[in-house]
C-alpha cells in the first residue's frame, strides 16, 4: 500500500500532525522534495517536535524514516535532529539518507542571502539555500552525499569547480568577501562524513524491495502545491516538485499505483513571503486566524498571511495532485466567527468571472474573490473526535467545502493533540 499526503495550499496545513497520526499503518514514511525549508511541527502529549528535514513519522516506534534524492539536505541540520529524536526514542536503523540526495553547502545559504537582498522584487526565501542547490543540481554541479565516500582530491575538486563562478560573483557582483575557502568547506565535510555514514543508504533500492515485500510505504511531501516550482504561483514558488508526481522522481520508487493521495487544507488559507494572495485578510479577522491558529512559521517565525478558505485554489490543487480524499485542519481556529467567507470565483479586471485557477500571478494579484458567505457556529469544535458531535453549521461548512473541492472530505483535525481527529 502506496499513499501521498500532500498540501493542497500555500504550505503550513498542519502536514506533520497528519502524517504522525496515520504513519501507525505504515512500515515507512518518506520525504521526497524540498529542504530544511520544511518546518513541520508535532505535539504528543504537552511535547512540541518541530522537523525540517526527518520525516514526521520517526515519533512512531515501528516506523522506518527515508530522506529521498529529491530531497537537498543541510547536513548540521540533519545531524542536529538525529541528536534530538535520538534522545527521546530508538533511532537504529530506522532512518535512512539517500547517497543521491544533494549537500546544501555554506555558498548556497550565502548565494540565497545575497539574492535577496539583493533583488528589487524579494521572493520572500527562508534563506536556507534551497534555490541555490537546486540550482547547482540542474547545473550538474551540485555535491551528493555519494561525493563524500569518494577520493578526498575528487571531492575537493568537486567543490572548487562548484564554487568557482560564485566566489567570482561573491566578490565582484554581491560585494561579499567573508565566505568560507574551499579548503574549510572540504575540511568541515569530512569531519562530519563519519557522523552521517551509519543513515547513508541507497535508498531507491530500499523503498524498491520494501514495495515488493508489500510494506506500506508513506510519502510525505513538504511545503503547498501552491508553491510547486511549474504549477504553482510562479515565480513566488519554491525551488521543487511538490506535488504528487514528484514521489516518483524523489525516491526512485517507480511509477507504481498510489492506493491514496490525501490532500492536506486548512479550514482557511495562510501564504509565508511573498506572491499573490487573492482571498488574505489585513484587517481584524485575520489576525483573529493569525493568533488563534498560531501562525507563525516553524522555520522562520515570520507571521504568517492569513484569509479566508480558497476553493479555486484548492481544487487546482486537488486536480493537479490527483487527490482522492481530504484531510481538513485547524476547523477549530474559526470557532469564535460570526460568519465566514469561502472564494468560489474570481472576478477579473473586465468584469469576467472564473471559476479556474490563472496561470500568471500577473492575473492572480488582480483578481477579486467572489465570496459565498455562510453562518458560524459560534460553539467550541476544540477536541471533538466525532462528527455527529460537531455543530451543525460546522457540519455545513465542511460539506460546502466538498460541494466546492469535489473532493470527500475523510479527515478532519480539531485540535494539535494526535488524536484530535475526526474519522468520516
Amino acid at each position: 500500500m502506496i499513499y501521498t499526503i500532500l498540501g493542497l495550499q500555500w504550505g503550513d496545513e498542519g502536514k506533520a500532525k497528519v502524517i504522525d497520526y496515520l504513519a501507525k499503518d505504515f512500515d515507512y514514511v518518506v520525504r521526497f522534495q524540498g529542504g530544511a525549508n520544511a518546518g513541520h511541527t508535532v505535539w504528543v502529549g504537552n511535547k512540541k517536535f518541530v522537523f525540517h528535514l526527518i520525516p514526521s513519522g520517526i515519533l512512531n516506534k515501528l516506523v522506518k524514516v527515508v530522506i529521498a534524492n529529491g530531497v537537498v539536505v543541510d547536513l548540521d541540520e540533519f545531524i542536529k535532529e538525529v541528536e534530538l529524536i535520538s534522545s527521546e526514542t530508538n533511532i537504529k536503523d530506522r532512518i535512512f539518507l539517500s547517497n543521491k540526495a544533494h549537500i546544501v553547502m555554506p555558498y548556497h545559504k550565502l548565494m540565497d542571502k545575497a539574492r535577496e537582498n539583493k533583488s528589487s522584487k524579494a521572493i520572500g526565501t527562508t534563506l536556507r539555500g534551497i534555490g541555490p542547490a537546486y540550482a547547482d543540481k540542474a547545473d550538474r554541479l551540485g555535491i551528493r552525499i555519494a561525493d563524500l565516500f569518494i577520493s578526498p582530491e575528487e571531492l575537493k575538486e568537486k567543490i572548487a569547480r562548484a564554487f568557482e563562478v560564485k566566489e567570482f560573483l561573491f566578490r565582484n557582483y554581491y560585494n561579499i568577501y567573508d565566505y568560507p575557502s574551499v579548503n574549510q568547506m572540504f575540511d568541515e565535510l569530512l569531519k562530519i562524513k563519519d557522523k552521517i555514514e551509519p543513515f547513508v543508504s541507497d535508498t531507491e533500492r530500499l523503498l524498491q524491495k520494501a514495495h515488493k515485500d508489500r510494506k506500506n510505504i508513506l510519502f510525505e511531501g513538504a511545503q503547498g502545491s501552491l508553491l510547486d516550482v511549474d504549477f504553482g504561483t510562479y515565480p513566488f514558488v519554491t525551488s521543487s516538485n511538490t506535488i504528487a508526481a514528484s514521489a516518483f522522481t524523489g525516491s526512485g520508487i517507480g511509477a507504481s499505483s498510489f492506493a491514496n493521495i490525501i490532500g492536506i487544507a486548512k479550514a482557511y488559507i495562510t501564504r509565508v513571503g511573498e506572491g499573490p494572495f487573492p482571498t488574505e485578510l489585513k484587517d481584524e479577522t485575520g489576525e483573529l486566524l493569525r493568533k488563534a491558529g498560531n501562525e507563525f512559521g516553524a522555520t522562520t517565525g515570520r507571521p504568517r498571511r492569513c484569509g479566508w478558505f480558497d476553493a479555486v485554489a484548492t481544487r487546482y490543487s486537488a486536480n493537479i495532485n490527483g487527490v482522492m480524499e481530504i484531510f481538513l485542519t485547524k476547523l477549530d481556529v474559526l470557532d469564535s466567527l460570526e460568519s465566514i467567507s469561502v472564494c468560489t470565483g474570481y472576478k477579473l479586471d473586465g468584469g469576467k468571472t472564473i471559476d479556474y485557477f490563472p496561470s500568471t500571478v500577473e492575473t492572480i494579484a488582480k483578481v477579486k474573490p467572489v465570496y459565498t458567505k455562510v453562518e458560524g457556529w459560534k460553539e467550541k469544535t476544540f477536541g471533538i473526535r466525532e462528527y455527529n458531535k460537531l455543530p451543525v453549521n460546522a457540519k455545513k461548512y465542511i460539506e460546502l467545502l466538498e460541494i466546492l473541492i469535489g473532493k470527500k472530505i475523510s479527515y478532519i483535525s480539531t485540535g494539535y493533540e494526535r488524536d484530535d481527529v475526526i474519522v468520516r
